[in-house]
């Protein structure tokens, strides 16, 4: 099943002389459940595709459609109910409230929704993210991997149809790296989660199921990795042709 599809993507920045063609064209398709990892040099547009994904920025022509819904025609209030509801975003630097704790900071997006959390799942990702006796903690009572895991563990509370990470390994020592990278394709296999990943790092490159390179705002190659592809299908994932 296609979570993702996105056809004839454009975004354009200024006008005249400063105008600037951040991303050209873009056209391509994720499945429910694949792990994708979006590579490229500085200013290829990578990190732009992935603000529009996210619904952080809106794309000047083309379409951008998650879950069956087209987020370029959804206004303002509208796109941050659904990007609040389907999109789970990792940040590099983190992104936790300093005077919230670990708990709060996991559910304040189901609290800004006007939702109560679901304590199994808080449970279960404390666990799984090897947060459970870090509950009360603040962000500066915690190692930068800790605080990657709670910000996984945030992104993750309100099931959403797409996980965005936007350099997530790339403020963290090789070892806190490789601890993220683990967490997010454990997830993505055992819950069947869709994982999109923005990074500089050929060794979460070549964990992904599908690699595309953007250079200068297009897509000059998209590729699967075939063991990891083959692999994430036999566990019930579905793999794109």
């Amino acid at each position: 099943m296609k979570i993702l599809e996105i056809k004839n993507l454009c975004k354009v920045y200024g006008k005249g002389d400063t105008q600037v063609n951040a991303l050209k064209d873009v056209t391509f398709d994720v499945m429910q459940g694949e792990f994708v990892a979006i590579v490229g040099p500085s200013g290829s547009g990578k990190s732009t595709l992935l603000h529009i994904l996210g619904g952080v920025d809106k794309g000047t022509s083309g379409q951008v459609i998650i879950s069956g819904t087209e987020i370029n025609r959804l206004d303002e209030k509208e796109l941050a109910i659904f990007r609040r509801r389907q999109i789970g975003l990792i940040y590099q630097f983190y992104n936790l409230i300093p005077i919230l704790n670990v708990e709060e900071n996991m559910t304040l997006p189901i609290l800004l929704d006007g939702k109560k959390p679901d304590k199994k799942l808080l449970k279960d990702l404390l666990e799984k993210l090897g947060l459970k006796d870090r509950v009360k903690h603040l962000p500066n009572q915690l190692s930068g991997g800790q605080q990657q895991r709670v910000s996984i563990g945030r992104a993750l509370m309100n099931h959403p149809a797409l996980l965005l990470a936007d350099e997530p390994t790339g403020n963290l020592d090789s070892e806190n790296s490789k601890e993220i990278v683990s967490l997010l394709k454990k997830f993505n296999k055992e819950n069947n989660q869709t994982v999109i990943i923005i990074t500089h790092d050929e060794r979460i490159a070549l964990s992904a199921d599908r690699v595309i390179t953007i250079e200068d705002g297009r897509i000059t190659r998209d590729s699967k990795n075939p063991a990891e592809a083959e692999n994430h299908n036999e566990s019930g994932a579905e793999v794109s042709e």
